[in-house]
């Protein structure tokens, strides 16, 4: 698109300055202070919010609605420190592209826009935070749109659902009390290994036999800590997972036949199961009308229909507040050896996809009229 060309070594830039000074959530000092410098250098007025998140809104000539973009702002915690394995210095080089665009072509732009930099969607989720502060009701926000870069998928390439899209998510700690005692005398003990094993087996069976085939759900442990050495039965074991689904009744089932199992282990073994499940991100779940007006602005042999995807996102708290639509930006080129996969610690994209991701807000505006 040649009326963006002129932005593409800003945006470009953009990334190089941002990918270096990754940082944690509620911690991205240095990534809202070059956010706040560049849109006041740009003449771009805005607010702070929880320290680090950066809010505004560039007013239109008759605006008709308040239409919202989001851009994550938090990188990963590593071995080697802090680095941007999820995409988040792209995500927010877009937005600023978009910003100046718009500031640019401002005498045309018809709505009012309002931009969002959130914190710390790696955790603990900036955006219910944003929301508990009020941003949706003084914005007026009407409707919300995000992106994630997305190296599932080609270069070039738009993924996206309607309806549910990404999983609803909680995390599951279970620690499994026992007795210990000699390994040679397991008689006189409560083996919390063998219980843990047996448990974990029969974690499988919720999705497997009490959820649906039709719906999608997954129950993970990850992680397992338990006993002292090789001859002594084991008193305590810990379990950590993760759980994924779409529709809250099934979450709601999966986190109640958790808590049965337990308790009949209980009686089984003679033990005692602490339970505890802390509910994370919603389900992004795409506006049905935001979706159909979306694609008519990517050509058909762009898009992507996606499966549901099992990862979860923040933006879907927006979502229960007013309609909004999450789409993934395709970041895999093999020729330059951009596959590895979110989180990976060799995780990279060629820059040129930022361009696309603009490009796609742009025409996004077009067919709403909320541009000329």
């Amino acid at each position: 698109m040649s009326e963006v060309s002129y932005l593409k070594e800003k945006i470009y830039n953009h990334r190089k300055i941002l990918n270096p000074i990754a940082e944690l959530g509620r911690m991205e000092y240095k990534t809202s202070k070059y956010i706040r410098t560049y849109l006041k250098n740009i003449g771009v007025e805005y607010e702070i919010y929880l320290e680090t998140g950066v809010v505004g809104m560039i007013k239109g000539k008759n605006p008709k609605k308040n239409i919202a973009f989001r851009a994550d702002i938090d990188g990963l915690s590593t071995d080697n420190g802090v680095k941007h394995l999820c995409g988040h210095d792209g995500h927010t080089s877009i937005l600023l592209g978009l910003i100046e665009f718009l500031i640019n072509n401002k005498s045309n732009l018809n709505d009012n826009i309002v931009f969002i930099f959130q914190p710390a969607e790696e955790g603990p989720g900036g955006a219910q935070d944003l929301i508990n502060e009020g941003i949706i009701e003084k914005y007026n926000i009407n409707e919300i749109y995000g992106l994630h870069i997305y190296p599932e998928i080609l270069e070039g390439y738009i993924g996206i659902r309607e309806g549910y899209f990404l999983a609803q998510s909680g995390e599951i700690d279970i620690d499994i009390i026992g007795k210990s005692g000699h390994g040679a005398m397991p008689q006189n003990t409560i083996d919390s290994v063998v219980i843990a094993s047996n448990f974990i087996n029969n974690l499988q069976t919720i999705v497997s036999r009490n959820i649906s085939p039709i719906d999608n759900a997954v129950i993970t442990i990850g992680k397992i800590e338990g006993g002292t050495i090789r001859n002594i039965v084991a008193d305590n074991v810990r379990l950590e997972g993760t759980m994924r689904t779409f529709k809250p009744t099934t979450y709601i089932n999966m986190k109640k036949r958790i808590k049965e199992i337990a308790r009949g282990f209980e009686l089984a073994y003679d033990c005692k199961i602490k339970i505890n499940i802390k509910d994370c991100y919603p389900a992004v779940n795409n506006d049905k009308k935001l979706y159909k007006e979306f694609i008519k602005t990517i050509k058909e042999e762009k898009l992507i229909e996606l499966e549901p995807l099992m990862i979860a996102e923040d933006f879907s708290y927006y979502q229960k507040e007013v309609p909004g639509l999450f789409f993934m930006l395709g970041a895999r080129n093999e020729d330059k050896g951009f596959v590895h996969s979110l989180h990976n610690i060799n995780f990279n994209f060629n820059e040129e996809i930022l361009m696309n991701g603009l490009e796609t807000y742009i025409n996004l505006l077009k067919q709403k009229k909320s541009i000329n």
